[in-house]
């Protein structure tokens, strides 16, 4: 049973949403507070809906955080009221807990005498399970996302540890709460002292380890180094913790063995990731490019021109025409001032959001048979509109290549895809998706040659949207706003969709009908 992630409010580009971008650094002599500005700003691909960093002089936290990007929170001015030599960063979008300041990151919590601030990439799945054993009510106002929940937690075991006083625990609090939660998380942490960096046992979410003048530094992914002149030591492993102070860096376990079983989430390769990061000591932009020479080999066709659809689908174009020998060309000029963010409800605006995103460059596309590579298709919106916009400009032929397997279930893992019944693939039949789209032909990449295409098949990944195999279990009352006013624990009926799918399959059953009927539809 699928449950709802509330797409009440669908984005004008069909993008698959990511649930944050996290940094932590301790460096002292450095000045962290701009450092974790650059940091954030190289992760604000991973969330746009609010950033926020927390800093430590190593006697006190501050925290600023606000709703929008990282350049319209901070500035100069902030930045220098911000002194400290350890700090952790956010950049977040919402996949529990609403989009509001309340649930913008670090979150933090005071503790017997301490300070505590938590950023938090990912989603957990047992967020109700915790919030009634700390007897916490939805809406109650202390708690209203799961990162708030856990950081709840280690407060808790902070002011039950017998030992205080000997400056670790916050570490022995976080190897307490740890196994406690199910689902994605990295997480970074910090006291007035210590900065942690922690994955979950399945290292859905990626976290690296990186070595700056003096410190050291964490992140989502490896460009947020590259920007503040770190030096890229290493990922950290499943279900590692890693505790940085003083003395340097050290690595503990904080989950048994048995439970570790690396699925890093496929889409960090087909999308989210930036280009010039390095996951399982991989490049994903070279990952991509061997997706779309996957997809020629895979699912070749005659054309004149291959064509990708900014961004993720340019390098993937790259290897299509490198592989088939067809040559590739700019189709589209992308507004790079409208972000992922722009909000359309209907289908009208959501058409209109693409064409003021994308624009077809008509001399290029006139007269040819044009093959479109794009990185996924999840409700069809924006391609549909792009096929038109192709066709308008003068393209004879339109041949779709998707550089992923259909998206045919629900992430719980920290990726809003929405609900089953607004996914392309879980609705419609390969045929049907083709005439819905009005394209010639469509193709997508298997399984077995994304996960070669990433250049690591053994590393272990999630393909749960791709194949319903989930490496965790979902409880099926799951909802992104378990923890607001109005949540009651019960499965949620899908709403109305509102990117055309039903009509199409309203259509698809009215012709069954007319086929039983005796008639021709």
């Amino acid at each position: 049973m699928d449950v709802d992630v509330d797409p009440d409010v669908t984005d004008g580009i069909e993008e698959l949403k990511e649930a944050c971008g996290v940094f932590g650094i301790y460096a002292p002599g450095q000045t962290v507070a701009h450092l974790t500005y650059l940091g954030l700003f190289a992760l604000q691909h991973r969330g746009q809906e609010a950033a926020g960093m927390a800093v430590s002089d190593g006697t006190e936290i501050v925290t600023v955080k606000d709703n929008g990007l990282v350049t319209s929170v901070f500035d100069d001015r902030v930045l220098n009221g911000l002194p400290g030599h350890l700090a952790i960063g956010h950049t977040r979008y919402s996949t529990t807990g609403a989009s509001t300041w309340q649930n913008a990151q670090p979150v933090t919590r005071g503790a017997a005498g301490h300070q505590i601030a938590l950023g938090h990439n990912g989603n957990l799945v047992n967020t109700a399970e915790l919030a009634v054993e700390l007897g916490m009510l939805p809406g109650a106002g202390s708690v209203s996302c799961d990162s708030d929940l856990v950081v709840e937690l280690i407060a808790r075991s902070i002011e039950r540890d017998d030992d205080r006083g000997d400056d670790r625990e916050l570490e022995r609090a976080m190897l307490e709460v740890m196994p406690q939660l199910r689902g994605a998380f990295s997480i970074v942490c910090m006291d007035e002292g210590h900065v942690v960096g922690v994955r979950d046992p399945n290292g859905f979410r990626p976290l690296c380890l990186g070595r700056i003048e003096s410190g050291w530094v964490l992140a989502s992914e490896t460009p947020a180094l590259d920007l503040i002149g770190a030096h890229f030591v290493r990922e950290l492993e499943p279900g590692e913790m890693v505790i940085i102070d003083a003395t340097g860096y050290r690595s503990v376990r904080a989950f048994l063995e048995s439970e570790i079983d690396p699925k890093l989430c496929l889409f960090e390769f087909v999308y989210f990731a930036r280009p010039d990061s390095n996951l399982y000591g991989k490049n994903v932009h070279q990952a991509r490019v061997r997706m779309g020479e996957q997809l020629a080999q895979q699912s070749p066709v005659d054309a004149d021109m291959v064509m990708g659809v900014p961004e993720s689908g340019v390098p993937a174009a790259e290897g299509f025409a490198l592989e088939s020998g067809i040559p590739v060309g700019h189709g589209l000029v992308k507004n790079r001032y409208i972000g992922r963010s722009f909000i359309a409800p209907t289908q009208e605006a959501r058409a209109a959001a693409v064409r003021m995103k994308l624009n077809p460059l008509k001399e290029n596309i006139a007269g040819k048979r044009i093959i479109v590579v794009d990185d996924s298709l999840v409700r069809g919106t924006t391609q549909r509109t792009l096929t038109q916009m192709l066709r308008e400009a003068g393209a004879t032929e339109v041949h779709l290549r998707i550089t992923s397997p259909p998206v045919m279930w629900s992430c719980f893992f920290g990726i809003d895809t929405g609900v089953r019944s607004e996914l392309l693939a879980a609705n419609l039949e390969l045929d049907e998706i083709r005439d819905y789209l009005k394209v010639d032909s469509i193709s997508y990449l298997t399984l077995d040659r994304l996960i070669t295409a990433t250049g690591t098949p053994l590393s272990g990944f999630c393909d749960a949207c791709f194949t319903g195999n989930y490496p965790v279990d979902i409880p099926v009352s799951l909802s992104k706003g378990v923890l607001e006013i109005g949540a009651t624990g019960e499965a949620v009926v899908d709403p109305p969709v509102r990117s055309g799918i039903a009509a199409a399959v309203a259509q698809r059953s009215e012709a069954a009908a007319l086929g039983q009927l005796g008639f021709d539809s």
